[in-house]
């Protein structure tokens, strides 16, 4: 989704900073920068970093909320058993740039919700600061990660919801986009 909306975006005329995970996709756009980043900690400084200078952001990645509290810098052997991995929490880079956003700057975000969506995709909208939330369906089939498509809501800060249905998500950039343009 991240690549589709800096797509859009691009294709609109805004200069777009993407940051992004390891993934396999590729954007080929001169109005695109793309900053490359291996775990959260990177994401979470280079978003920091940038945010000031922005006129707002979409935060459309699921970084893990989570790490390996130690992390084994040589392998480790199966003869091993029951080995337990301790986890930390990672930074909350939303809710770290919702404090930090200022009146002309715009902050969306993402939820992907399985137990009381609206509900928590509420909360989390009005926790971190953001504008508008985007919720991922993924009891709709076709919906999400590993498609083209997706199936989305959009909850403002006003608590206003507009459902939309199951589209490309070429598509689904354009009315996130679009949702941009009504607030800004």
């Amino acid at each position: 989704m991240g690549y589709a909306l800096a797509e859009e975006l691009a294709n609109s005329g805004v200069k777009v900073t993407l940051i992004s995970g390891p993934v396999s996709l590729s954007v080929n756009h001169p109005d695109i920068e793309i900053i490359n980043v291996i775990n959260a900690d990177d994401m979470y400084k280079q978003a920091l970093n940038r945010f000031s200078d922005m006129h707002g952001a979409i935060l459309a990645a699921a970084v893990a909320d989570y790490r390996p509290k130690n992390v084994s810098l040589k392998k480790i052997k199966s003869s091993e058993k029951d080995l337990v991995i301790q986890l930390e929490p990672t930074v909350d880079i939303a809710g770290e740039l919702g404090k930090r956003k200022n009146k002309n700057q715009f902050l969306a975000g993402f939820a992907l919700e399985v137990d009381n969506e609206l509900e928590n995709a509420r909360i989390k909208l009005r926790n971190k600061n953001l504008d508008f939330i985007v919720l991922n369906s993924i009891k709709t089939r076709g919906a999400g990660f590993q498609h083209d498509t997706n199936k989305i809501s959009i909850i403002d800060k006003n608590n206003k919801l507009t459902n939309f249905k199951l589209k490309y998500k070429k598509d689904v950039a354009k009315d996130i986009v679009d949702k941009i343009a009504e607030i800004i």
